[in-house]
């Protein structure tokens, strides 16, 4: 039962009736002014907690149609979605890089800690030293990344975040690749942004859905340039061309690439950064580098960036610079090698793809470390795989409106595991007619 006398003490009730099961995802909320009455509040009060409600990710509103608990909630990230994982099931789901093609971070870490020792930064200092600076921008230039400020965040999700708040208020619309990264799919409703679905194919997303989007009246766009997840798509170069062109018309859309493909993907990214006058790129170092690696590079224009760093300074300040000497002393040393990881990936991805093709499944993965399968219905074919030994991804967690699949991770799949999961994939899935996924 909702309560409470102001704003505040509304929408912590909701929150309070949500988390104890009284409200279900999905369930209309009361009309504002209906409540008001039940509370004894004026309206503007209860406006005051939906808005609220709203910018936390709790709640939508539909216009006429009313207020509702979001399907998934802030509290309730797609994560969840994923299946236990039992004794004895090899586990296939995760997304995670392959232990073996990552560097040691023990290593990296021993090599920068004395030199670390002499120079730890006090407060007032710098945010970015001036080695980690260098090598990101000479990185950068050499695919051809315009230049730009730098910033250094805690991953892109933090990267991400921070760009779109320093743009945009609760209720503008965001176009986003569907399917795409389920933190994404959680993050923008979160901030109180409304997701519009961009549907996708092997080279990216597609040009006639971007502009769909944004005749939907969405301000920002966000692309992925490499090793696309969940689906595996890169970039095309015609692709980016339409995309530049059509962003070209538009200068006012903010525009974010996310490159977290960079150091597991050898060839290099077609990007369209610097199509609008806002925009972003990030590059994270969880992929090439072990995900507790928390640090990502961000560039963009100088209106963008500086908001981002002046937000940055009221908060955390700066990222670690010790985490940014660790990872300057990867760079340094050449401790990945994207044509080594890259040729890896390819070589697992490409065999799987090729048995589930051998034997009638269509599935996609032009590069990275994941294969996206098209299925029926997600339920039945997860299920069946769990039982056949194999826990999977099941599409919900990256899907807004695009058809069902499963998420396949090749990372540390020898030859025979491959060929076995593809024959269980082939076993649990009916083969339907084509169509495009997204």
């Amino acid at each position: 039962m909702i309560e409470g006398t102001n704003a505040a003490e509304i929408a912590l009730s909701v929150e309070g009736d949500l988390g104890a099961g009284e409200l279900a995802p999905g369930q209309l909320l009361p009309p504002i002014r209906q409540l008001a009455a039940e509370l004894g509040v004026n309206p503007n009060t209860v406006a005051a907690a939906y808005r609220t409600l709203r910018e936390r990710g709790v709640i939508e509103t539909a216009g006429r149609r009313g207020s509702r608990v979001r399907d998934r909630p802030a509290t309730t990230p797609r994560e969840a979605l994923g299946v236990e994982v039992p004794r004895g099931v090899a586990d296939v789901s995760q997304g995670n890089p392959d232990p073996a093609l990552l560097p040691s971070l023990p290593t990296a870490l021993a090599a920068v800690l004395p030199r670390y020792g002499a120079t730890a930064p006090l407060y007032g200092g710098p945010s970015l030293t001036e080695e980690f600076e260098t090598l990101a921008r000479e990185q950068l230039r050499r695919d051809g990344v315009p230049h730009g400020p730098l910033a250094v965040t805690s991953g892109a999700s933090d990267a991400i975040e921070r760009v779109l708040a320093a743009h945009l208020r609760p209720g503008d619309a965001v176009a986003l690749e569907d399917p795409g990264w389920g933190s994404l799919l959680d993050l923008v409703p979160a901030l109180g942004l409304r997701p519009v679905p961009v549907a996708v194919d092997d080279d990216g997303p597609l040009a006639g859905a971007v502009e769909c989007a944004l005749e939907r009246g969405a301000r920002a766009l966000l692309v992925t340039t490499r090793a696309q997840n969940p689906t595996g798509a890169v970039l095309g170069a015609d692709r980016a061309g339409e995309l530049r062109a059509l962003l070209a018309a538009r200068p006012e859309t903010l525009l974010i690439e996310d490159d977290h493909g960079h150091g597991i993907v050898a060839a290099r990214p077609r990007l369209i950064a610097g199509a609008t006058r806002h925009w972003a790129l990030v590059r994270s170092t969880a992929k090439a580098y072990g995900p507790d690696l928390r640090l990502a590079v961000l560039t963009g224009d100088e209106v963008t960036l500086d908001r981002v760093r002046g937000r940055q300074l009221l908060g955390p300040g700066w990222v670690s610079h010790l985490l940014q000497a660790t990872v300057c002393e990867l760079w340094r040393g050449g401790a990945v090698d994207p044509a080594e990881v890259g040729a890896a990936y390819d070589r697992a991805r490409t065999r799987l793809l090729d048995r589930l093709a051998r034997q009638g499944v269509r599935a996609h993965g032009r590069s990275g470390m994941n294969v996206w399968v098209p299925v029926p219905e997600e339920s039945a074919v997860v299920s069946r795989l769990l039982l056949a030994g194999w826990a999977v991804a099941p599409g919900a967690r990256f899907r807004l409106s695009s058809p069902p699949a499963i998420r396949l991770t090749v990372s540390g799949l020898e030859d025979a595991r491959i060929d076995a999961l593809a024959d269980a994939v082939a076993d649990a899935v009916r083969p339907g007619p084509a169509r495009r996924y997204g």
